[in-house]
């Protein structure tokens, strides 16, 4: 492990120092309004009830007792750059606990030299530390799964339950870790455990909504509901109504004249999907292209440069398909899924809302899209060897032709 978290570690420092010795970190204003609620927060400790407030409570938190301890938001960046770093023990232990020991190496190669992952630890952002606490929730998913501990299951719960309000995207990812824990649970312990327990679970399940019903009849959501709609309308109206693929225009926007009407159900948000669904539709092929990277629409297959760069853009693409392919032939899927689960709910949060132009919102599926595509070079590798054998193993040399 230590050569791996060294090079890992390298890449990601080596970048931080470059940046701090030349004083020019990457800004955001995203990045200004978090490190101003923390200090906000740290002043007066007053938590709103906004959608801000709310979903990004976990990382909010997380930045102010950071930012109160090391005061310098560089130093954060330090932090995330070797959080970041040390994660790659995280990506080497899922691959081998999914797959084998040459799935991890590759895997923990793939995931030292991602751009992307090195990126956003230059950032005041979610992103990288959400990327690592998506890993080690997984992580300790799998523990689960390979351990009666209960301290796995615990550590699990609370890492989940972190993950869900640390952002937004938390809620779906959760909901796709969900659903890996159903396609694996074993029904007939499940179906005994809701028998022995019904009384405790049903109480618990009732009490749950009753206390949602309280605190939604005496206002207690109403600037967090009223804040949610103001964001879907601002997403339905600037990037749905205007064909946006990214958060910006684009040249392969999908240009329409959308229908405002509000005729179904009193609701803007339905009314507008509905009568623009057609419409939506195409917008949602396209960034389903885009997804891949920006490097889709400026493809060359004109010149033999064009398809070399071509090929080597495809390139993780089919080393995912093939990955694909053998976890279903090898029986491997049904354990693996959680890899696959993880990359479509990043897709999925994409092409609902959008695909930033720097495809930030892409990057939590980076290490998974890594353990994918190490196993499908894996895969290769080990198909290359078999041909190899069985080719040489048909020549003359092999069967004493031409032996002394």
């Amino acid at each position: 492990m230590i050569p791996i978290v060294l090079l890992s570690l390298y890449v990601r420092l080596r970048y931080f120092f470059y940046l701090r010795s030349s004083g020019k970190f990457p800004q955001s204003p995203d990045s200004d309004w978090y490190i101003q609620y923390a200090h906000n927060l740290m002043a007066n400790f007053k938590i709103g009830s906004d959608m801000n407030d709310i979903m990004y409570i976990g990382y909010n938190l997380l930045l102010t007792v950071l930012l109160a301890i090391v005061k310098d938001p560089v130093n954060v960046l330090f932090i995330q750059a070797v959080t970041a770093g040390l994660a790659v023990i995280l990506v080497f232990k899922i691959g081998r606990m999914l797959f084998n020991l040459r799935t991890a190496l590759i895997a923990a190669f793939f995931y030292s030299y991602s751009w992307d992952i090195t990126l956003w630890t230059t950032y005041i952002l979610t992103d990288s530390f959400f990327i690592s606490l998506l890993l080690l929730s997984v992580y300790l998913l799998l523990k689960c799964y390979e351990s009666d501990k209960k301290r796995y299951k615990i550590l699990f719960a609370l890492s989940a339950l972190y993950m869900l309000v640390f952002r937004p995207a938390g809620i779906l990812t959760l909901g796709f870790m969900l659903l890996y824990i159903v396609f694996n649970l074993d029904r007939r312990r499940v179906t005994a455990f809701l028998k022995k327990h019904r009384l405790a679970i049903g109480g618990v399940l009732t009490a749950a909504v009753v206390a949602i019903v309280w605190i939604y009849a005496g206002g207690k959501l109403d600037s967090l509901v009223a804040s949610l709609q103001f964001n879907a309308k601002k997403v339905l109206y600037n990037q749905y109504a205007n064909g946006w693929i990214y958060d910006l225009p684009s040249p392969q926007d999908h240009k329409f004249r959308p229908d405002y009407t509000i005729n179904v159900l009193n609701s803007l948000i339905l009314s507008f999907i509905i009568n623009n669904w057609d419409h939506i539709m195409i917008l949602y092929g396209k960034r389903s292209i885009a997804f891949l990277g920006r490097w889709v629409w400026t493809t060359d297959v004109t010149t033999i440069a064009g398809l070399k760069k071509l090929a080597w853009h495809l390139l993780p693409s089919a080393l995912f398909l093939i990955a694909t392919v053998a976890a279903i032939v090898n029986k491997l899927f049904r354990k693996a899924s959680i890899v696959w689960l993880l990359i479509f709910s990043v897709f999925l949060f994409c092409i609902i809302f959008f695909i930033d132009g720097m495809f930030r919102y892409k990057a939590p599926s980076i290490p998974f899209f890594a353990i994918a595509a190490a196993y499908g070079a894996d895969r290769a590798i080990y198909g290359a060897i078999w041909i190899i054998k069985k080719v040489t193993g048909k020549l003359p040399w092999n069967k004493g032709k031409y032996s002394l």
